[in-house]
C-alpha cells in the first residue's frame, strides 16, 4: 500500500510542480496568454506526434498480445466514452459538453497508468501497457475529435467534417504513420530518433506550463461545480464500473491490475491541449486535469488496497 502511495507520489509531483511552475511564471508576467496559445498549438501539432511516434515505434507489438484483454479494453473504452458523453449531456450546457466529456474518459495513461504498471509489474507490465497505450492514443483521439467537433464554434459537425477531422488529427497521423514501422520493426536512422526524441521531450512540461499558465483561483470557481462533477465520473464512477466489468469478464492478476490502472488514470494533459486546439473551454479542462491529478493519489491507492484484499490481483 505504502509502496503504491510513494509511486503514486513519484509520478504526480513532478506534474503538480510544472503546473505551479506555469501559474508562477504567469504571475510574475514571464509568460503570458499569447505565449500559451502558440505553446499550445506547438505542443499539439509538433511535440505530442512527435511523443506518440515514438511510442508507438518502440512498442513491441508482437509482445502481450492478448484478443481478449484488447477486445474488452476496446468495449470498456467505448461504453465509458458513450456514458460520459451522456451524463454531460444531463449535467452541463451545450458548448461545455465536449470538454466535460473529454476529461471525463480521457486517462493520461501513456504516463501515470504505464508508470504504475511498470512499477506493480515489471517487464511484463510495460510490454502490455505499451500494447495497451497503442489502443489508447487511437481510441482517445478519434472519440475526443468527435465530441469536441460536435461542440466547437470552430470545427464542422457534420458527419463528413468530423471524418476530416479525425484524419487530419496530427496526434492520430502520428500513430498511424508509425504503426508500420513498429509492426515490421523497421529502423530509422539515428539523427532521426534523436531528433524526434528532443521534440518528444518538450511535450509534457510545455503543456503543464501552459495548464498552470491557464489557471487561476477566479476560473477555478468558476468551472468549480463541472471540473468536480467529470472528475469524479473520471476517477470513481467509469473505473467502478470497468474494473466490475473487466472482473466479471474473468480477468485476474496482472491483466485485472493494468486494466484498473489505465482506467483509473487521471485526465490527460492532452485534453487541455485539444481543448484549445477546438476553441473550447481550456479553463474547463486545465481544472479537470488538476483535480483529477489530486485525487488520483488516494483513489489509485484505494482501488489498489481493494483489489490486493480481494486476491484478485
Amino acid at each position: 500500500m505504502l509502496a503504491i502511495f510513494l509511486e503514486t507520489l513519484n509520478v504526480t509531483a513532478p506534474v503538480f510542480a510544472m503546473l505551479f511552475l506555469g501559474t508562477l511564471l504567469k504571475r510574475i508576467y514571464w509568460i503570458n496568454d499569447n505565449f500559451i496559445h502558440i505553446a499550445s498549438s506547438l505542443v499539439f501539432n509538433v511535440t505530442m506526434p512527435a511523443l506518440l511516434f515514438l511510442g508507438i515505434l518502440h512498442a513491441d507489438l508482437h509482445a502481450a498480445l492478448q484478443p481478449d484483454l484488447l477486445i474488452y479494453f476496446s468495449i470498456a473504452t467505448l461504453v465509458s466514452f458513450a456514458m460520459a458523453w451522456g451524463w454531460a449531456i444531463w449535467r452541463c450546457p451545450r458548448e461545455d459538453r465536449g470538454i466535460y466529456t473529454q476529461g471525463a474518459f480521457r486517462g493520461n495513461n501513456g504516463v501515470i497508468g504505464l508508470a504504475l504498471a511498470a512499477s506493480m509489474y515489471g517487464d511484463y507490465g510495460i510490454s502490455l501497457g505499451s500494447i495497451l497505450a497503442a489502443l489508447v492514443i487511437l481510441f482517445y483521439n478519434t472519440l475526443s475529435t468527435i465530441v469536441l467537433a460536435v461542440y466547437s464554434p470552430v470545427i464542422k459537425s457534420d458527419p463528413w467534417s468530423i471524418c476530416k477531422s479525425v484524419i487530419s488529427n496530427p496526434l492520430i497521423i502520428s500513430v498511424i504513420a508509425a504503426a508500420p514501422f513498429a509492426y515490421w520493426q523497421i529502423g530509422l536512422p539515428n539523427w532521426f530518433e534523436t531528433s524526434a526524441r528532443y521534440l518528444s521531450q518538450m511535450t509534457l512540461p510545455l503543456a503543464l506550463i501552459c495548464i498552470g499558465g491557464t489557471l487561476s483561483l477566479a476560473a477555478l470557481r468558476k468551472s468549480g461545480k463541472m471540473a468536480l462533477s467529470s472528475s469524479l465520473v473520471k476517477m470513481v464512477g467509469l473505473p467502478l464500473v470497468t474494473t466490475l466489468g473487466a472482473w466479471l469478464w474473468g480477468f485476474r492478476g496482472a491483466e485485472l491490475g493494468i486494466l484498473f490502472l489505465y482506467f483509473g488514470s487521471p485526465t490527460a494533459a492532452a485534453s487541455y491541449v485539444m481543448a484549445r486546439a477546438a476553441d473550447g473551454n481550456h479553463e474547463l479542462a486545465a481544472a479537470i486535469i488538476v483535480i483529477t491529478t489530486l485525487m488520483a493519489a488516494i483513489t489509485t491507492n484505494l482501488g489498489i488496497f481493494v483489489l490486493q484484499w480481494g486476491g484478485w490481483i
